[in-house]
């Protein structure tokens, strides 16, 4: 390969740049059409596969401000999608869990959001998704070394 064809370190970053905000927007449209906002999507979704957690424990894994994770939290209680409970070992932590409602909403629409997911990917195929995500988590690794 030829220098000049090569790409660099800042050549890289803008094509991972690019590519992250042509995918966030594609994820956030999707969302939105499951008639969720992301912050409430990203909470229910944790709920969804991790179980009930506590709001630090759900902010922790979705990476939202405490305002933001408040506002989702309290917009989701009161469409009634989660109840908050306390635990025999700390009774002032609040545990979040899905309602049953709250269940049937995040599956539906996890559902929609990993098929619009698929499809924007379908121009990779299964090694090329293999061999990317491995790639991206050795970059992200050393990043945080």
């Amino acid at each position: 390969m030829h220098q000049e064809n090569r790409i660099t370190a800042p050549k890289l970053w803008i094509i991972l740049a690019r590519a992250h905000r042509a995918l966030s927007s594609l994820a956030e449209s999707s969302i939105a059409a499951t008639g969720l906002c992301l912050t409430d999507f990203m909470v229910l979704e944790a709920l969804l596969h991790k179980g009930p957690l506590t709001i630090s424990a759900i902010q922790a894994k979705v990476l939202l401000a405490t305002g933001s994770m408040t506002a989702a939290v309290d917009r989701v209680e009161n469409k009634g999608l989660v109840i908050r409970t306390t635990t025999k070992e700390d009774r002032r932590a609040r545990v979040l869990q899905l309602t049953p409602e709250g269940r049937r909403i995040a599956e539906l629409a996890y559902e929609t959001h990993a098929r619009d997911l698929e499809r924007q990917m379908e121009v990779l195929s299964a090694d090329e998704k293999q061999q990317l995500g491995d790639l991206l988590k050795k970059l992200g690794r050393n990043a945080v070394r």
